[in-house]
Order: structure tokens, then C-alpha cells, then sequence
């Protein structure tokens, strides 16, 4: 008579055979697993691990089947940050879906473990990975940035809390650029309500953009043209004293010794 160990084994053996064969039917190649195997959450996640690189599908079989036959293993938290990993490689939007999915669920599960820093980090790169050019919609850059910051706020220590950093200025220098841009347009087609709006939203929201004299600048030149010439004062003089080698100084100085002529044009009223 099998022991209770044995048949366990077997069953579990059969439950990955069965899932295997599924996967592989179409191929007509049925993969067999012995019982020792299927009752070893090491062997399995070995398998699986061994297969990542040659068969993506088959290798998630193994490491979901460490999940769900011991659950409560140091291989089961090995195996679920492999498959979200093996999602991320992938690299399409659809497995970018997935993975980060698994990375929020390892968080969840064991948050308290090493790797929920980089899972985090992983979080944010699958956003990152699908920001689009500039010019286009922003949007993901926008996630990627909130997922950035989260690794600095709730993992300051963590090796992935630096590198994020760095990841968080080049999202807020694309997005500041982003509206920049099209704050400046605005400026040309003379919106200049509109300019305005979306160029101070550059300078509260972004103060580290690198082509802050391009938003002063077109600040400036909307109040000027708006006849608001004492708000575009300020704007030109922060553009002259703050971006001195800028290429656009030479209009700003310009602007500002038309606007002092202006003020000295203005007839005194006589009391």
C-alpha cells in the first residue's frame, strides 16, 4: 500500500503532466514528470528556471505549479518573481501587463521581503518601457514617474531608491518638456491665456527643467503681447541673469529696453 507521501507525489505529478500536456499538444510532444520531482519544490523551480531561456510557456508551468503545490515555500517567492520577470523580458505591451501585475502581487504577498524594492522598481520600468516619443501622449511617463517615486518613498535605503532618481528627472524633464512644448505653440498662435496657463504649470511643477529659458522666454513674450508688460518684466530679467549663454538673451534684453522706452514714453500726470 502507497504511503500518503507517494500518492501525494503522484498527484501532483499528474496535475503537471496534465498542464504540460495541454501546452505542448499542439506539438504533439507531451512532457512526463517523475513523482520524486513533482514532490520537490526545488526540482520543479530548477526546471523552471532551467527553461526560461528555451521555452518561456513551459517554464511558467513549472514555476506556477511550485506556487500552487507549496505555497508556503522559500521557492514559491522564488518562482513568482521569475515569472514576473520572464513576463517583463518579453518586453510587449501585453506581457509588460503581466508582469507588472506579479510584481504588485509578490509585493503584496511578501512585503517585507528584500526583493520588494526591486519589484517596485520593476513596477515602474513597465511603465517606463512604454513611454512614448516627444510629441506624443505622455501619459505612461506620467505613471512611470508616480511608480518612481513610490520606490523612493517607500524603500529610501534600497540599491533601486538611487536609480530611481535618476529615472524620476528624466520622466519629469520629458513631461516638462511635453508641455512646454506646447505652451510655446500657444505663445505662436497667440493663445496666450493658454500659454501662460501651460508655461507657469512647467515652471511650479518641473523648477529643474533644462530649458527653463525657453519658458521664461515665452512667458515674457505673452504678457508682452498681452500688454501686461510689467508681469513679462520678471520673466525676461530671470531668463538674462539665470541662462546668460542662452540664445534667446539677446530678445530679452531687447524686450526689456523696449519696455523700459515704453514706461519713459508715458506722459507724467500733472497734479
Amino acid at each position: 500500500m502507497r504511503s500518503h507521501a507517494t500518492l501525494k507525489a503522484l498527484g501532483i505529478g499528474l496535475a503537471v503532466f496534465a498542464a504540460l500536456t495541454f501546452v505542448t499538444g499542439c506539438r504533439k510532444k507531451p512532457v512526463q514528470i517523475s513523482p520524486d520531482i513533482a514532490a520537490s519544490d526545488e526540482a520543479l523551480f530548477k526546471l523552471g528556471e532551467a527553461e526560461v531561456k528555451k521555452n518561456a510557456e513551459k517554464a511558467l508551468l513549472y514555476l506556477r505549479q511550485v506556487i500552487d503545490s507549496f505555497p508556503k515555500s522559500f521557492y514559491a517567492q522564488r518562482a513568482k518573481l521569475l515569472i514576473a520577470d520572464t513576463y517583463y523580458r518579453k518586453g510587449d505591451e501585453g506581457n509588460l501587463i503581466l508582469a507588472s501585475a506579479e510584481y504588485r502581487e509578490f509585493i503584496k504577498a511578501y512585503p517585507f521581503s528584500p526583493s520588494a524594492s526591486y519589484c517596485q522598481y520593476q513596477v515602474a520600468m513597465t511603465f517606463f518601457k512604454k513611454i512614448e516619443k516627444p510629441g506624443r501622449d505622455q501619459s505612461k511617463t506620467a505613471q512611470a514617474l508616480v511608480e518612481f517615486k513610490k520606490v523612493v518613498a517607500d524603500y529610501p535605503a534600497s540599491d533601486q531608491a538611487k536609480t530611481a532618481q535618476d529615472k524620476i528627472k528624466e520622466c519629469e524633464e520629458r513631461l516638462a518638456g511635453h508641455d512646454a512644448d506646447i505652451g510655446v505653440q500657444y505663445a505662436k498662435m497667440r493663445a496666450y491665456r493658454a500659454a501662460i496657463g501651460r508655461l507657469g504649470e512647467v515652471m511650479t511643477s518641473y523648477p529643474n527643467y533644462s530649458r527653463m529659458d525657453t519658458v521664461y522666454f515665452y512667458l515674457g513674450e505673452s504678457y508682452f503681447a498681452s500688454t501686461a508688460i510689467d508681469q513679462a518684466v520678471p520673466y525676461y530679467t530671470k531668463l538674462v541673469s539665470d541662462f546668460p549663454k542662452s540664445a534667446l538673451v539677446k530678445q530679452a534684453t531687447q524686450r526689456l529696453k523696449a519696455i523700459d522706452e515704453r514706461k519713459k514714453a508715458v506722459p507724467v500726470k500733472v497734479k
